[in-house]
């Protein structure tokens, strides 16, 4: 299973250029991990740490889990309710992981 950075290292080579429809960013806080990932003009750009004030989607989640969700997890309605998955934009969240091949 790869580390949280494998994984946003790995998202620049998988991403494919202009799948993401319209320009937004996105906030991960996974316990120690933070990243900002912006999809401008086509392109993607991954940062570490909060770059922006408010993101168009955060996802609040364990490092495990996120691990599992960008290898094909989908998230219960429970694991959301319980608050072991937070997404102030769920939809969003989904066409994030469509943006990868």
């Amino acid at each position: 299973m790869p580390t949280v950075p494998e994984v946003f290292a790995e998202m620049k080579k998988k991403y494919v250029k202009g799948k993401m429809k319209k320009d937004c960013t996105y906030y991960f806080s996974l316990e120690d991990y933070k990243y900002t990932v912006t999809f401008e003009g086509g392109r993607i750009l991954i940062e570490e740490g909060k770059t922006v004030d408010e993101a168009d989607c955060v996802l609040k989640t364990s490092p495990e889990m996120f691990v599992k969700m960008w290898e094909g997890y989908k998230p219960s309605m429970m694991e959301f309710m319980s608050g072991k998955v937070k997404t102030n934009n769920p939809t969003l969240l989904q066409e994030f992981v469509k943006a990868f091949n």
